[in-house]
């Protein structure tokens, strides 16, 4: 009868389950993080403005107006805010490749050198550097060379349109929150109910961050609670104050 050793399945090429090993999976775990931070965005600025403009006005029109000329721009301007950002990145990434593709035609045996010295750095003795350099390169000297020297996927560039819709659609939804919070609830306890949907959609977020990077979940929640619950209450005291003021 085979011992418990025996029946356990054996891993393959020593992955563990469950862990992330490609770039891909990488990828898609910053857009979860952009998605998340978007979403916090979108909820701690509109909440904002909506509780500071309810504190100087009880009138449901003012504050849906404020709260939604807060949710478009807030949402266009993060989106051309990121356009604009992964567009440079995009540029600077596409011209480090183009520079290297020229390297690697006119002087291949340089670039090949070069790239067996980079894992040497890393580690690997010498014959076993070269000879993986050989390997990569024989495979696809361009997407070797893009890894180790520019931390770069030429598959894998980064798209400025799919980063700036993700950001709008995260601070929209993000937005949406507090907005609706505040126009639903009763006239006199309206404030009170935003900050508390706020602060708990809050510490979600923060949850959610935490779980993606690995962190304490403690820490972060605290966090972007209490930042979240200081900024509404510095707006909705602004409102208060300059409200008052100015009627």
């Amino acid at each position: 009868m085979p011992d418990d050793s025996e029946l356990r399945p054996v891993p393959r090429s020593g992955a563990h389950e469950g862990e992330p090993h490609d770039a891909a999976m990488g990828a898609r775990l910053n857009w979860l993080r952009a998605g998340v931070l978007g979403a916090n965005d979108g909820i701690v600025s509109t909440a904002g403005l909506v509780v500071g403009v309810a504190g100087a006005s009880a009138a449901r029109g003012t504050i849906f107006t404020a709260g939604l000329a807060g949710l478009v721009v807030g949402a266009v301007s993060m989106a051309l805010g990121e356009y604009i950002s992964v567009s440079s990145q995009r540029d600077s990434e596409r011209s480090q490749l183009e520079l290297e593709t020229r390297e690697l035609q006119e002087s291949p045996e340089d670039e090949m050198a070069e790239l067996a010295g980079l894992y040497e750095r890393k580690g690997l003795s010498a014959d076993t550097a070269r000879r993986v350099a050989e390997e990569l390169t024989a495979h696809d000297a361009l997407a070797a060379h893009a890894d180790i020297e520019l931390g770069i996927d030429p598959d894998e560039l980064t798209s400025p349109i799919q980063a700036a819709v993700a950001s709008a659609i995260s601070f929209t939804v993000g937005a949406t929150l507090p907005l609706a919070a505040i126009m639903l609830a009763p006239a006199s306890t309206r404030v009170v109910w935003t900050v508390l949907i706020v602060l708990f959609a809050l510490a979600v977020a923060g949850l959610v961050s935490a779980r993606i990077g690995h962190s304490s979940v403690r820490l972060a929640v605290t966090r972007v609670v209490v930042g979240g619950a200081v900024g509404l209450a510095v707006t909705y005291a602004i409102g208060r104050l300059f409200g008052t003021a100015v009627a």
